[in-house]
């Protein structure tokens, strides 16, 4: 059991983090950097079950983030049921036809094209799974009084990358999709007013044969500033 002490009225665990030497340290960021690397968004899934447990573990390790005042001011909701994906299809699609056919600027279709995106979205039936992350503006005490949560779209953002890298570490694939509006996952899961969508992400097994766009990613030099 970790070693506990009272610190200003509040209690403290002893923390312990495992180090590297110079060498291991590089050595170990590099396997890492080329690990994720290999991370690709995928729209073509399987159907191929996937064990609950699973699902439970990259939540739990979602939930590992870092939170404004540690409010963890998230829900996943987690979709299996075929009836709910299908109406949940149906309504995305339908504000993605919205948005493909006037909402978004030329430019953006334009940016669109390499990615092969468009309306239809099938794959929010195939995937075994949906994951629709909501972001909670505000909680409530227990006598239903609003409470403040801090940092709410910083805090979820982390969890939803955490997910992310969790669902890539457990040989699964995802998509972060958004479309937009999103007002109808709130209808169909009916979620309390606190809550936002905010991503919604279908978690499976790619196809056995996926092709993915070939896109690279920027250098180091275009997304970095050292200030040495």
């Amino acid at each position: 059991m970790a070693k506990t002490k009272m610190i200003d009225g509040f209690e403290y665990e002893a923390y312990s983090k495992e180090t590297y030497d110079e060498n291991e340290c590089v050595a170990r960021s590099k396997r890492f950097l080329e690990w994720i690397d290999k991370r690709r968004t995928v729209r073509e899934f399987s159907g191929k079950p996937i064990p609950k447990e699973v699902i439970d573990n990259i939540l739990k390790s979602a939930s590992t983030a870092p939170s404004g005042a540690h409010k963890q001011p998230w829900t996943f909701c987690v979709v299996s049921n075929p009836e709910l994906k299908q109406k949940i299809r149906e309504s995305a699609e339908k504000e993605e036809f919205d948005s493909y056919n006037g909402r978004m600027s030329e430019d953006w279709l334009k940016d669109l094209e390499p990615l092969g995106t468009d309306w239809h979205k099938p794959f929010l039936e195939i995937a075994p799974y949906l994951i629709i992350v909501f972001k909670k503006a505000y909680d409530f005490d227990k006598d239903g009084k609003k409470k403040n949560n801090y940092y709410v779209n910083e805090s979820v953002g982390l969890a939803a990358g955490f997910l992310l890298t969790a669902i890539h570490d457990a040989g699964l694939v995802a998509l972060t999709h958004t479309p937009s509006p999103m007002n109808f996952l709130t209808k169909l899961l009916k979620r309390p007013e606190n809550e936002r969508p905010y991503l919604l992400i279908p978690v499976g097994y790619p196809v056995e044969e996926t092709y993915v766009p070939k896109l690279g990613r920027k250098p180091l030099k275009d997304i970095a500033v050292f200030y040495e």
